[in-house]
C-alpha cells in the first residue's frame, strides 16, 4: 500500500472518529464503514482477491468449514479462580495418569501410604496463556500433542473465552499487564498450587507471565521450571509499524484509540457491522495471523471465530495497554531456568526482532525464528512450535525423553 493510500485511510478514519462522537450511529453500517476503513488499509490486496469470489459461496464455505472443522473441541475438567477484583477466570486441566512404582502398586502400596503417611510429590504443571482476542482453544494443536503426557491448564484471559467480563474495567479502571499478571497468579493458585510450574505463553500470554515474574519473583524462583516465550514482546509496541508506512501508522496510531473507544461504546451496532463485513475481516485476520498464503482454510477459518469472538469494547478496552506495556526489568527473572524464545519471521503484530531483544536478555535461552510464519505461528506452524515445547520439557525433566517420541506431530486425532 503507498504512503498517499495509508493517508487516505488515516483521513477516512479520522473523520470516522470525529462522526462517532457527533451522532449516535443509527445505522450498523457507519459502524462496518469504520471497521471497513481499518481492514481496507491493512488489507487491501487480500480484501480484493477475495471479493473475486461471490459473497454467497464464501458463506457457504465458511459454515461448512465451521462444521467440520475439529479445531477447538478438546476439553478438560473445568475450574474457575478468582481474580483480585472478583472477575471470574475460567480454566480446564488436562491431567495425566501416573503410573504407580513397583514399591507402591498392589494394595500393600495403599497400605504403606497410609501407615506412613507418605505422600506422593506434586506433578509438574504447564501452564498455558492465550494471546489478545484469542482463548484458550487457540492451543489446540499443542493441547492435541501434548495431552495425557503433562499435566496442563488451559486458560481464558479476563474478558476473553469462557472468562468473567473484568469487574474492574466494567467500573472504568484501565486494564493493564499487571494485572493480567495477578489473574496468572490466581489461576496458579486454584488450578496448581503446588509442584513445579511450565509458563507457555503466545504474545499477550508472554506479556502476562512477565507481569506475573515482575510482581510474584519468589513463584518463579521456587516453582518455575522452564518458560516458553511464543510471538511475543517485553516492550516498545508502540514502535510497531504492522507492515504499514512509517508516516502512515503514527498517524493512525495517535487516531486509534479514540476510534476504538467509539466503536466500543457502540457495541451492538460495530458486531452487526463486523458480521456484514466479514470478508474484509477475514483477509485481514489472514494477513495478520499467517506469514504464508499457503494457510488450511479450515485453520485460517478457526483463527478467524477465535478473533470473531471477541467483542469490540474488548478490544477497545486492553489496546491502550500494549504501547504501555515495558517488562523488560522482569526478564532476568527467568534466567536459571531453560526458556524457549520463539516468533515467526513475518510476525507484523509482535516482529521477531521483539523476540531477539527478549534473547538478549536471556542469552543461554533457546532462540528459534520460524521461517514463513505469522503471529499465530502455534497454529500456522504448529508442529514446528510443538516440537520446541517438547524439547524445552525434556530439557527441564518436565518429561522423559522417552515419553515424547512423536508426540510433536500434530497427525494424531485432534479429539485424542
Amino acid at each position: 500500500m503507498s504512503e498517499s493510500s495509508a493517508e487516505a485511510v488515516v483521513a477516512a478514519t479520522a473523520n470516522v472518529a470525529g462522526a462517532a462522537g457527533a451522532a449516535n450511529w443509527r445505522r450498523a453500517g457507519i459502524a462496518g464503514a469504520a471497521i471497513g476503513v481499518l481492514a481496507a488499509g491493512a488489507a487491501a490486496g487480500v480484501a480484493v482477491e477475495r471479493l473475486t469470489v461471490g459473497r454467497g459461496m464464501r458463506k457457504k464455505a465458511r459454515l461448512a468449514l465451521d462444521a467440520t472443522g475439529p479445531y477447538g473441541s478438546l476439553r478438560g475438567t473445568p475450574g474457575r479462580a478468582v481474580a483480585d477484583d472478583g472477575t471470574e477466570l475460567y480454566y480446564e486441566i488436562d491431567e495425566v495418569e501416573v503410573a504407580p512404582t513397583t514399591a507402591d502398586e498392589g494394595a500393600s502400596g495403599s497400605r504403606r501410604r497410609r501407615l506412613f503417611g507418605r505422600k506422593a510429590p506434586a506433578p509438574v504443571t504447564v501452564v498455558f496463556s492465550h494471546g489478545y482476542c484469542l482463548g484458550q482453544d487457540s492451543w489446540h494443536f499443542q493441547r492435541a500433542a501434548l495431552r495425557g503426557l503433562v499435566r496442563a491448564v488451559y486458560w481464558d484471559q479476563r474478558s476473553h473465552g469462557r472468562s468473567g467480563r473484568g469487574r474492574s474495567q466494567a467500573d472504568g479502571v484501565p486494564v493493564g499487564i499487571d494485572q493480567l499478571g495477578r489473574d496468572l497468579k490466581a489461576v496458579i493458585d486454584a488450578a496448581a498450587p503446588e509442584g513445579p510450574l511450565v509458563l507457555a505463553g503466545h504474545s499477550m500470554g508472554g506479556m502476562t507471565m512477565m507481569a506475573l515474574a515482575d510482581q510474584y519473583p519468589a513463584l518463579i524462583r521456587d516453582r518455575v521450571a522452564a518458560v516458553a516465550l511464543i510471538g511475543t514482546s517485553s516492550g516498545k509496541l508502540g514502535e510497531v509499524n504492522f507492515g504499514l508506512p512509517v508516516a502512515g501508522v503514527n498517524a493512525v496510531r495517535r487516531v486509534l484509540p479514540g476510534v476504538l473507544k467509539a466503536l466500543g461504546s457502540q457495541a451492538e451496532l460495530v458486531e452487526k457491522g463486523r458480521r456484514a463485513t466479514a470478508d474484509l475481516f477475514a483477509g485481514l485476520i489472514k494477513r495478520y495471523s499467517f506469514g504464508s498464503k499457503d494457510v488450511d482454510p479450515a485453520v485460517a477459518r478457526f483463527a478467524e471465530r477465535l478473533i470473531e469472538a471477541t467483542p469490540i469494547d474488548v478490544v477497545a478496552e486492553f489496546y491502550p495497554a500494549f504501547t504501555e506495556h515495558d517488562k523488560s526489568g522482569a526478564l532476568p527473572g527467568f534466567r536459571d531456568v531453560p526458556v524457549l524464545i520463539l516468533a515467526g519471521d513475518k510476525d507484523l503484530v509482535t516482529p521477531s526482532s521483539h523476540s531477539e531483544a527478549i534473547a538478549d536478555v536471556l542469552p543461554d535461552a533457546e532462540l528459534v525464528i520460524v521461517p514463513d510464519a505469522g503471529h499465530l505461528v502455534m497454529l500456522g506452524h504448529p508442529e514446528t512450535v510443538t516440537d520446541r515445547l517438547a524439547d524445552l520439557l525434556v530439557r527441564s525433566g518436565t518429561v522423559p525423553a522417552a515419553n515424547v517420541g512423536g508426540h510433536g506431530s500434530t497427525a494424531q486425532q485432534p479429539g485424542r
